[in-house]
């Protein structure tokens, strides 16, 4: 064999042993996550002194873990992944690994308000740079072995090898070379056959029927809206994590964003955690739930408040994203239009379907992401019915986001003081 063809035959099996073991690591974390998540929400339930105890415990660890075991370096999310790829010299060192697997964890099973998605994303990203200095394979492959890891934790916790292929290239390489498809797509195979092997649950049980055509339109005001509202959610982590940084001490983060979370979980048990919870009920009730001013008023209440609670939750040490938030946004305000229309408009629309594409649309605004998050709804919920009135929304609202705001909470650049 020539050089060239063994270096390529390296390469293939890296990118085999850095899927399986990021897909491990998405897999281990869900799992756990929703573990412990369900244990101390249903506590919180049964006392709600637990409310107050658990964000502020969580945030401290997260702290201690930080000073103690992790160089004393916060964890920014996606933006390493970023800044890894811009210089060769910035890699993604070892500690990642572990650090944003138990931040993460420890993060929502404390009731912190995001989800475990982007920590698993950059822990599988820091294997694919680690191994790759360590196997010594070219450093022209160290970004495809990044991205690699990107996409077999994203197929791990969606069940989706379309969604983790898509997510590596449109939100991460931003770019699409020979070298980067193929690696990925052995990757997202590997990662997929892996999850198939383990034969998990997938996350939500919905049975879509059908969808009017009729109700297009109102697709494409969901659309809007939701693009309106990843600004919202854009614009609430960049202000919460620009005051944040102004404080000096440690302890006042805690103190701060522990209140926050807490007073906001009191009122709103909906709130704790990934909130998956709350929006499997919602989808369980949603053909029973009728339009009523209380109702609204609690939907409406939480769309404002949930965009706080995850920017304190972040802004506060919270290891985690917008991923989670994105989701469950799109969900309750999916719900609130079409119980909107059909209440004041005899739109005769089906509220479930809503919940769905509204998931899509504010995940794609808040991601700047329509492909991606199009496949990660399919196939979260493994059915493809609404794939038109999905992609719809979804290229509809990041184009709102996108004509208001040209970046997201991953590409944001704080300007430079001169």
């Amino acid at each position: 064999m020539t050089k060239r063809t063994t270096e390529f035959a390296k390469l293939i099996l890296i990118t085999c042993f850095i899927a399986l073991l990021s897909a491990f690591l998405g897999d281990a974390l869900k799992l756990l996550t929703e573990k412990y998540e369900s244990v101390f929400y249903t506590l919180t339930q049964k006392n709600n002194i637990y409310v107050f105890i658990f964000p502020v415990v969580g945030l401290s660890l997260i702290y201690a873990l930080r000073y103690y075991l992790f160089s004393k370096k916060e964890n920014k999310g996606i933006k390493e992944i970023y800044d890894s790829l811009k210089t060769r010299h910035n890699e993604l060192p070892i500690y990642k690994i572990p650090s944003h697997f138990i931040n993460g964890l420890l993060t929502v099973a404390f009731g912190g308000s995001t989800g475990i998605e982007v920590s698993s994303v950059v822990a599988s990203a820091s294997f694919g740079s680690v191994i790759q200095k360590k196997a010594k394979i070219h450093q022209l492959y160290r970004k495809e072995l990044i991205c690699v890891g990107v996409a077999a934790a994203v197929t791990a916790l969606f069940n989706s090898p379309i969604a983790g292929a898509l997510f590596a290239l449109e939100v991460i390489l931003k770019r699409t070379t020979r070298k980067a498809v193929i690696t990925i797509t052995v990757s997202v195979l590997i990662a997929w056959l892996f999850n198939y092997l383990l034969n998990l649950e997938p996350l939500f049980h919905i049975h879509i029927s059908h969808w009017n055509h009729y109700a297009f339109p109102y697709f494409i005001l969901l659309g809007v809206l939701a693009g309106l509202h990843s600004v919202y959610l854009t614009k609430c982590v960049l202000f919460f994590k620009a005051k944040f940084s102004k404080i000096t001490k440690n302890y006042m983060k805690i103190i701060i964003g522990s209140s926050i979370l807490s007073i906001s979980l009191f009122i709103f048990p909906q709130l704790y955690g990934d909130g998956y919870h709350a929006m499997k009920e919602l989808f369980l009730a949603s053909d029973t739930l009728k339009f009523s001013n209380l109702f609204s008023l609690l939907l409406i209440s939480i769309l404002i408040l949930k965009p706080v609670v995850t920017s304190a939750t972040l802004a506060s040490g919270g290891d985690g994203g917008v991923f989670a938030p994105s989701l469950f946004i799109g969900a309750f305000l999916g719900l609130l239009v079409a119980s909107v229309l059909n209440h004041f408009f005899d739109a005769q629309v089906i509220p479930l379907n809503f919940m769905v594409i509204g998931m899509g649309a504010v995940l794609s605004a808040s991601l700047h992401a329509p492909f991606t998050a199009l496949f990660l709804i399919c196939g979260l919920i493994n059915d493809y019915t609404l794939f038109i009135p999905i992609l719809t929304a979804c290229l509809i609202s990041k184009l709102t986001a996108k004509m208001i705001i040209p970046y997201t909470v991953y590409s944001y650049s704080a300007p430079t003081a001169h």
